[in-house]
């Protein structure tokens, strides 16, 4: 198994880059953004696994060990190829991936070319618990829970009687007031919708409630 390599860059185009390993040119498929930060001449180290096909071997490389390790876990889920989990980290870094998981939201993978409304399901489902957030995702991690989870509250406000304006409005303000109300590293998709019915008033439709109570 080959765990990394480091080498000069011979070439970077596309999703593949060119390290040079002792002479030999090795081929890695990349996403697009760790191909745009290789640069021609530099050293460079990615981590790196190989899959192994009846019709060919791919090496697969990553800047960090965390990428690796949510590449390796999502190939492990039914019906997402090595191709589609490139896909959903081009879009999604691993703390997102995290995020989006422990909140039980789909929907930011079936945004991922490729991965339908089933696939994103079962990564929810098959990740729980096995992947976390770094401790270096504290900063910015309320911008990413906005990111993964106001969709889903203001779709299920919106299926609840509210206007899509009303419903957008309330979920941010209720995000960005976050340190007032709750706190966002906790932050999830029941939590921020049963915060919208408190904003919001008595229920529009007579399901608000109990909706709430099943988030």
């Amino acid at each position: 198994m080959i765990s990394s390599v480091r080498g000069p860059v011979l070439s970077a185009l596309g999703s593949t880059v060119v390290i040079e390993v002792g002479g030999v040119g090795l081929a890695l498929q990349v996403t697009p953004s760790t191909a745009l930060a290789a640069r021609v001449g530099t050293e460079t180290r990615l981590a790196t696994t190989l899959i192994v096909r009846e019709d060919s071997l791919t090496l697969y490389g990553f800047p960090t060990a965390e990428e690796l390790a949510v590449f390796e876990l999502l190939v492990g889920v039914t019906g997402v190829g090595p191709k589609s989990a490139l896909g959903v980290l081009a879009v999604l870094s691993p703390n997102q991936i995290a995020l989006a998981v422990n909140a039980e939201d789909d929907a930011v993978f079936r945004k991922v070319s490729g991965i339908g409304p089933k696939t994103a399901k079962l990564i929810v489902l098959s990740l729980v618990g096995k992947v976390a957030l770094t401790s270096a995702a504290a900063p910015g991690r309320a911008g990413v829970a906005t990111a993964t989870v106001s969709a889903s509250v203001q779709a299920a406000l919106i299926g609840l009687g509210w206007s899509e304006r009303v419903a957008a409005q309330a979920v941010e303000e209720i995000l960005a007031g976050s340190t007032a109300e709750f706190d966002a590293e906790e932050a999830g998709v029941g939590a921020v919708l049963r915060l919208a019915l408190a904003r919001l008033g008595p229920a529009q439709h007579a399901g608000a409630a109990n909706a709430a109570e099943r988030r």
